[in-house]
């Protein structure tokens, strides 16, 4: 009886190890969340079938004690099997609080290396929010007041303008994109100085910039402020990843924040704390005294796995929406009719935004993509259950 139980513990501790090892994938690979979750659901099958062989052989001798019961003639034999029947029942109780621990591991060990991915996945987003939100460089581009040919144009209306008609605009004013461009347009032709072909040769020279920033301007602004909008969601997000982090790994004591852990690249610290969670509970599910604390202390790894999954339809939500804007901010750029006419007069800046944002599309496609787990993908994830079992 004692050699069936350890041969059992034993088993389990090595499918256990097995499972710490794929943890050094989190330092040694960066595989994407789909390979770790078809890792994940390959592992829960090949432990699954592992455990079936442990039942079937109790099965089967479970079977004979009861053909044993009824076959035996003296008390001393019905009384072997009774025993031996007794003894097979509380292995097999044993072996599905092993099963369910081990699935458990596997999950958890799976959720901090996706929690490390998502994390990645944020710092890296927050960066290009961080340079597509710029907004000297979309105030530079969206408005004409910033523009070396209508500043010249201003300044020599400026210059030849009749003070005694003429006015100045107050700072204010003068730097808005509406009133500036009025203000110029009507000094220049109100200007008895200037004849018509030296007006229509200022016009032509700022013609392109005033139709760009003119038409361009509110499209410019409105993927600024939303750009900004974006970000501070993915500043949230990030909040909310970190603090996942932390109920993560709360159970195995590991008290690091998990930007300290990022930098520090302190994942072996991480999996050290977790051999150690685990080593105490493989000692908890060997000893019947101890049932209810092994039973804890499993909920315990089976919780934060609901945290994640809850973060992951969050992730999911915000990528959504971030493609979205995206794409709408693609349409936006490419609405500038009038680009092919006016090349040469465009700044270099509006043709960097418009390749950031279709990079950006094509990220959010590939790289930030929203993680593929849900309906009977994440039933298995968190429970272990399959809806063809």
């Amino acid at each position: 009886m004692k050699l069936i139980i350890y041969i059992t513990i034993i088993l389990s501790l090595c499918s256990i190890h097995k499972g710490y090892a794929l943890s050094n994938t989190m330092i040694l690979t960066e595989p994407s969340i789909e390979d770790h979750i078809a890792q994940l659901y390959s592992e829960l099958e090949n432990t699954k079938a592992q455990y079936q062989e442990k039942y079937t052989l109790i099965s089967l001798a479970l079977s004979k004690a009861n053909h044993g019961i009824k076959e035996s003639i003296t008390t001393d034999q019905k009384l072997y099997w009774l025993l031996e029947k007794d003894r097979l029942k509380e292995e097999r109780e044993r072996l599905v609080l092993s099963e369910l621990s081990d699935l458990s591991k596997i999950r958890y060990i799976k959720g901090l290396q996706i929690i490390k991915i998502l994390y990645e996945k944020t710092l890296a987003l927050d960066h290009h929010f961080a340079s597509v939100s710029t907004f000297h460089e979309i105030n530079k581009i969206a408005n004409p007041n910033n523009y070396p040919e209508f500043k010249n144009i201003k300044e020599v209306i400026g210059s030849k303008a009749d003070k005694r008609k003429g006015f100045d605009l107050t700072k204010i004013l003068g730097n808005n994109i509406y009133t500036s461009v009025a203000h110029s347009f009507i000094s220049l032709f109100n200007n008895d100085s200037t004849s018509r072909a030296q007006k229509e040769e200022s016009l032509k020279d700022v013609e392109c910039i005033l139709d760009f920033t003119l038409r361009m301007h509110n499209d410019l602004n409105t993927i600024y402020f939303e750009t900004v909008f974006l970000q501070k969601s993915n500043e949230n997000i990030i909040g909310e990843l970190q603090q996942l982090f932390v109920d993560f790994t709360k159970p195995i004591k590991y008290k690091t924040p998990l930007k300290e852990c990022r930098d520090s690249d302190d994942w072996d610290s991480v999996r050290n704390h977790l051999d150690t969670y685990l080593e105490a509970l493989n000692t908890a599910l060997a000893d019947d005294s101890k049932r209810y604390k092994a039973h804890k202390m499993q909920i315990n790894l089976e919780f934060p796995i609901d945290r994640l999954l809850q973060f992951i339809t969050q992730y999911n939500a915000f990528i959504d929406q971030g493609a979205k804007f995206y794409e709408k901010f693609g349409i936006m750029l490419d609405s500038y009719e009038n680009e092919t006419q006016c090349a040469s007069k465009i700044p270099v800046e509006y043709k960097k935004l418009k390749e950031s944002i279709t990079v950006a599309i094509e990220k959010f496609n590939t790289a930030y993509r929203p993680v593929e787990i849900n309906g009977s993908k994440m039933k298995e994830v968190l429970y272990g259950l399959n809806e063809y079992d």
